[in-house]
């Protein structure tokens, strides 16, 4: 399989890295939620070729993730913005981002990227909470229930996988 099957998949997660999983998409997320809105600056920060990046942009765009909204006549130049579909994306990357400073950053002694609550001023570190008890959630603090559906999707691609043809869409 695949990645440009990914969508093709019943599963959220697959149809999801589907249309976002690729990691130069996910650096241009990260530069318009740090709030860069124009081409170069979004090429400067990421180091993306013009081309990578317009095609980046052009998928965002053919998704609903990101909107273009021509800012000058002559030369044609856009900005770009995330929509409400883009805007809630905001946990994966900074999901990304938790994980990265963990796991992933050089040894410093504060946070290479920190949040600040708008309402009230205080530096967030973000945490999944059940909505009904507020206890703080990890891995190990949740159970996964499959739908049907997706059960039977799985059931269907580990088989065809098994006798090494591809299966249908959907």
């Amino acid at each position: 399989m695949g990645i440009d099957e990914l969508d093709e998949q019943v599963c959220p997660v697959a149809r999801a890295i589907g249309r976002v999983g690729d990691a130069w998409t996910l650096m241009v997320l990260r530069e318009l939620f740090l709030g860069a809105r124009r081409f170069e600056e979004i090429r400067g920060h990421t180091g993306m070729s013009p081309q990578l990046l317009t095609r980046r942009l052009r998928e965002l765009t053919e998704t609903g993730i990101v909107a273009r909204r021509l800012y000058q006549d002559r030369p044609r130049r856009f900005e770009f913005e995330l929509t409400e579909k883009g805007a809630d994306l905001w946990p994966v990357v900074v999901a990304l981002n938790s994980w990265g400073e963990r796991w992933a950053k050089p040894e410093l002694e504060e946070p290479l990227i920190s949040l600040t609550h708008r309402a009230c001023g205080h530096v967030i570190e973000p945490a999944l909470t059940c909505p009904e008890c507020g206890e703080r959630l990890h891995a190990r603090a949740v159970k996964a229930r499959m739908s049907e559906p997706m059960k039977r999707d799985r059931a269907l691609r580990r088989d065809k996988h098994r006798q090494g043809v591809r299966p249908a869409p959907g």
